[in-house]
């Protein structure tokens, strides 16, 4: 109990620092947003519109900045997060909920897989430490060092330009409406392939030599020599005692990585043109739009939050100590 109520304390403590931050960070750059979305439509907008905009953003008569903290929070608990500028003052909750699916569909999904080839194949390697398995590491280095743009640069040029075999961006079709039907589940698929597969590639070898590393570490630890010595299988040996030790540090950046699921790969969404929550921020980064930046800080902060809390969950699990450590 003492374990949870700390972990809870500490997570409480960060959500606010983090909804905080979210708070004074957009107005700690230069402009406004009213000004930017005026540069951007020079000409369309009337001066009676400027007004209700300045009126409908609190910039007519701006408030004490300790009152707007109180009036951000209050918007919060009500869950509203105001009008995005740079989408026809649309609410930003839409906003970011009509991009968020595309993002954790195909970044979530390429992560995931991405993990449990990696942690298996890193075991492997690890465990037949010393054989030809090994020839796998200089792979995996090779690949943890290419940047994501590189290698979506790459696969677009073979097969999407060369070969013809896939989209080079985009989401869908031109001319297709989403629907759940399976014809446009297979298009978003096609689509997705390129940009789900380049993912899975450049973070392969992270996980594979992790894996790899940690498995070598806890083979040499002494319960290891000891559950050989008790003629338990090999199997046995590799995934109760080893895997199940070597994996926790893994654990954690999974955990970090399921967290960044949802700010997405702003290059690899840029390079795709793909419609996800990372082209998104940099939009309303450089319209200075503070309600979708507030709104998508705010959404990646919890997420990266809950992945850690997860985590932490699983680590207990899977490593009782921890608990014993905190009681």
């Amino acid at each position: 109990m003492r374990f949870l109520l700390r972990r809870l304390a500490f997570y409480a403590f960060t959500a606010w620092a983090a909804i905080t931050i979210n708070f004074f960070l957009p107005r700690m750059m230069k402009g406004d947003p009213i000004s930017a979305y005026l540069a951007k439509n020079q000409g369309k907008v009337s001066p009676d519109a400027i007004e209700s905009l300045k009126t409908l953003f609190g910039m007519d008569n701006p408030k004490p900045l300790w009152q707007q903290y109180l009036d951000y929070w209050a918007l919060l608990f009500k869950g509203d997060l105001g009008r995005s500028f740079s989408r026809g003052l649309a609410p930003v909750s839409e906003v970011i909920s009509s991009a968020l699916p595309w993002t954790i569909g195909l970044v979530g999904i390429a992560t995931v897989l991405s993990f449990l080839i990696g942690t298996l194949v890193g075991s492997y390697i690890g465990w037949k430490r010393g054989s030809k398995a090994d020839a796998v590491v200089p792979i995996a280095t090779f690949f943890s060092t290419v940047p994501y743009f590189w290698m979506g640069l790459i696969v677009i040029a073979i097969f999407a330009s060369r070969l013809g075999w896939f989209p080079a961006s985009h989401a869908y079709g031109k001319g297709s409406a989403p629907a759940w039907d399976w014809g446009f589940i297979v298009e978003v698929i096609h689509h997705g392939f390129l940009p789900a597969a380049t993912i899975v590639l450049a973070s392969l070898g992270g996980w594979i030599l992790g894996m790899r590393n940690m498995m070598v570490t806890v083979l040499d630890e002494d319960y290891i020599t000891v559950a050989e010595a008790k003629g338990l299988t090999p199997r046995r040996v590799l995934m109760r005692y080893a895997a199940r030790n070597a994996v926790l540090p893994q654990i954690q950046s999974f955990a970090l990585s399921l967290g960044f699921i949802v700010g997405g790969t702003l290059v690899m969404e840029l390079v795709f043109s793909y419609p996800g929550v990372g082209k998104l921020l940099l939009d309303a980064t450089n319209s200075k739009d503070y309600p979708l930046m507030q709104g998508l800080f705010l959404v990646i902060s919890l997420a990266v939050l809950v992945a850690n809390i997860l985590a932490d969950a699983a680590y207990a699990v899977l490593d009782p100590r921890t608990r014993q450590m905190e009681a």
